[in-house]
């Protein structure tokens, strides 16, 4: 081979792009209790009104997840791939993998809670996985009010009245989008969470897994933006409390630990 034509096949494999190259990200979803881990049934915990409570059911939406970067732009995972429930009562629902992530550092993320208009109002025969309202979501889903509850919390406190049974129960069942008309808007109730990874980026490597812990701190559903006390509201659905709801648990995520395997 010729110098020049040996020059010139090295020149053009030097301007070939680059494969992409690619990690997966696990999100772990940590329930907790103020310090302490959240425990169905069993244990008694106390809100900033001094009223102690149980909690028998915790499940939320998490969706339109963000990884951002630390100039300002971001990896979005694709729309059809970033619907998930989050279950207390089912520990395998709170790690969320999310593969085929480009290699690159990231310095935070943003994710809804809730699942946005487009979702809710989409056929309800392309709602599949995470917002089946048949599967999935079952329970998760108001069909009388034709849309997905963001955020459900039950359980039980003596400050709740006693219903006819005696029981002293509670449940905030937060949903609404802002609704599906013009002339009939409600509340919205959807909320973007931004966070930002601590002191270090996270670094998403070729075929490696990078865990990132996000900490949801129950204690802020009753004591985020504005202090909710179950006596005074120990049934929340639809009506304008649910907005104090919603502002509240935007304010009960934070990142735990980063770590990459």
């Amino acid at each position: 081979m010729s110098l020049f034509l040996f020059l010139t096949v090295l020149a053009a494999c030097h301007n070939d792009p680059l494969e992409p190259e690619y990690g997966t990200v696990q999100l772990k979803f940590a329930n907790v209790v103020g310090a302490q881990d959240l425990k169905l049934d069993s244990t008694s915990y106390t809100n900033g009104s001094g009223e102690p409570f149980t909690v028998t059911k915790l499940n939320y939406f998490i969706s339109n997840i963000k990884l951002k970067k630390a100039d300002g732009s971001a990896y979005v995972v694709p729309q059809d791939s970033s619907y998930f429930l989050v279950s207390q009562s089912n520990p395998a629902s709170q790690l969320i993998t999310l593969r085929n992530v480009p290699v690159d550092d990231y310095t935070g993320i943003d994710f809804v809670v809730g699942v946005d208009s487009l979702r809710n109002t989409m056929e309800i025969g392309k709602r599949t996985g995470a917002l089946d309202p048949g599967g999935a979501a079952a329970g998760m889903y108001w069909d009388w009010n034709s849309g997905y509850i963001f955020l459900k919390l039950e359980g039980t406190s003596a400050k709740a009245p006693a219903d006819a049974t005696g029981k002293h129960n509670f449940m905030y069942h937060i949903g609404l989008f802002g609704g599906y008309k013009k002339e009939s808007k409600t509340i919205n109730n959807l909320r973007t969470i931004q966070l930002a990874f601590g002191t270090g980026p996270a670094h998403v490597i070729v075929n490696g897994t990078t865990g990132v812990q996000i900490k949801a701190n129950v204690l802020k559903i009753f004591d985020g933006v504005k202090r909710l006390s179950i006596a005074a509201h120990p049934d929340i659905m639809v009506s304008d409390s649910s907005e104090i709801v919603a502002n509240n648990y935007a304010k009960m995520f934070s990142v735990g630990t980063v770590q990459v395997d």
